[in-house]
């Protein structure tokens, strides 16, 4: 079969060939693929109504849900590009976007101002096949050209950047999960990352090109529900960061190996996973294949390792992706034969590479040349093609010229059973250079045991790795996904 030029017609083939498959759900319930197509025609008529055209940008609130996804598609059926804000973001925030934008429509349940056309995302529910306008056969499908979607991040720096994607993108980042994970087609999905996130959405996509069902739950802390949703759709398969993980560790002790029998795979990404996690997931989930994605928002699952069963080699993030290649470069772009004591910055090609930083030319060109995304990871290949990450390059520690990961230190710590959450940034020394500073987040303050605690980190790291300074404080900075903010740490 000729491959599709969108997700959503992706969506349209299954509502044929698979019309009562479950397509997506959450706690409320499920929709088929005939359904889901059903109401995304019905909304896409009514959106057009409303005056939404070809090349909109139409900004969506996150509500996590079936509705949700409703929404991104009918706006992607009118050739519209969707536009989504975190969950619960504020009116100011949302109304930043709408006019950095030009937003002819805003979707959600509440309006963040007058001035913004709105649609109240509670109305997706009432919509029914009656409502379209057009019949299937009338329907002009985007191109892989056409933008899709801006998906704004604020990353680890602050800095608000609008990362432009096209059709196109979404489908080769689609195919870098679906065949990376070795996908089934009856794979069932939950999903708890945010679906204002790229990580969320690519997980999803890659289920919805497979014709696979994808279950939406709103986080983990509610953990009783995610489990419910997992016993009622029978999931074999969950999309994690490794934040989300330590919280069901912590909630629920080792409760996801009593899914040994029924879970295929889960994949984590948005953040380095800590070493013991690893391996307390191999033990509890022996037969799963476990994946860590490497990648991020500009040019998405490009790298990925089943730690369950590839040989443990620090810093290795597996291999390229389907649509993905890499290379190393030097400080100024240009390749260099990259090993272990040769590093470099990691760079990436493939149809998965944004289209470019919304508005901003000169950022964009300074990270997309000749094909390639540029990163300041610091990393190497091996000879079997095998791709390494260090860290990136503000955060990796360079010790009397050893560097240092600070992930590394960050997993040992997090072994300690007094720590709730942890950070290492590299601090100035007159020595060395640099040196580890750490900060804890302890699960009991007043009554903290620092000399305990520097005494567990001198069996649990390298003499060389051991901080030099720690810091306790109430809460690690950290972005809505998960990822350390480690320049409010060093501020």
């Amino acid at each position: 079969m000729e491959e599709a030029s969108s997700i959503v017609e992706y969506i349209a083939r299954h509502a044929r060939t698979c019309p009562d498959r479950i397509a997506v759900a959450d706690k409320r319930g499920a929709l088929s693929y005939s359904l889901f197509w059903q109401k995304i025609r019905a909304l896409s008529s009514a959106l057009s109504r409303l005056g939404v055209s070809q090349g909109d940008c139409v900004v969506a609130g996150c509500t996590q849900d079936t509705s949700y996804a409703v929404c991104e598609f009918a706006i992607q059926l009118l050739g519209a590009v969707f536009v989504p804000t975190e969950k619960n973001a504020s009116a100011d925030r949302i109304l930043q976007i709408c006019r950095e934008t030009e937003a002819s429509l805003f979707i959600g349940k509440e309006s963040p101002d007058p001035s913004v056309p709105f649609f109240d995302i509670r109305q997706t529910a009432s919509l029914t096949g009656a409502d379209r306008l057009h019949s299937d056969e009338n329907i002009r499908f985007p191109h892989k050209e056409d933008v899709a979607e801006i998906l704004f991040s604020t990353g680890t720096t602050g800095k608000s950047k609008g990362i432009v994607l096209t059709h196109g993108n979404d489908i080769a980042l689609a195919e870098n999960v679906l065949y990376g994970v070795e996908m089934k087609k009856d794979n069932v999905e939950l999903i708890p990352m945010p679906l204002s996130h790229s990580h969320g959405l690519r997980r999803t996509y890659a289920n919805l090109v497979n014709g696979s069902s994808v279950v939406f739950a709103d986080g983990v802390t509610l953990l009783k529900q995610v489990f419910d949703l997992m016993d009622k759709y029978r999931v074999t398969a969950v999309d994690l960061s490794p934040s989300m993980l330590t919280i069901i560790f912590k909630l629920s002790k080792d409760r996801i190996g009593d899914y040994s029998e029924q879970i295929d795979y889960i994949q984590l990404g948005s953040a380095p996973l800590p070493e013991e996690e690893k391996l307390r997931l191999r033990r509890l989930l022996p037969r799963a294949r476990l994946y860590n994605f490497y990648g991020s928002t500009e040019s998405g699952c490009t790298c990925l390792l089943n730690f369950n069963t590839d040989a443990d080699r620090p810093h290795c993030i597996g291999r390229p992706a389907k649509n993905a290649r890499f290379i190393v470069v030097d400080e100024d772009k240009k390749p260099i034969s990259s090993s272990e004591e040769n590093t470099g910055f990691l760079a990436s090609s493939g149809p998965m590479n944004m289209k470019g930083y919304f508005k901003a030319p000169e950022l964009t060109e300074s990270v997309l040349k000749d094909g390639y995304l540029y990163t300041k990871d610091l990393g190497y290949i091996d000879e079997e093609g095998r791709v390494y990450m260090l860290g990136r390059k503000d955060d990796v520690i360079n010790c009397g010229g050893i560097k240092i990961a600070p992930e590394e230190i960050e997993g040992a710590v997090m072994a300690a059973p007094s720590i709730l959450d942890c950070a290492c940034i590299p601090a100035p020394d007159p020595l060395t250079g640099q040196v580890p500073k750490l900060f804890i987040v302890p699960d009991d303050p007043q009554n903290f045991d620092l000399k305990a605690f520097r005494k567990f980190l001198s069996s649990a790291l390298e003499p060389g790795k051991q901080p030099k300074y720690i810091e306790i404080i109430e809460k690690i900075p950290r972005t809505f996904n998960g990822k350390i903010q480690r320049n409010k740490l060093r501020s």
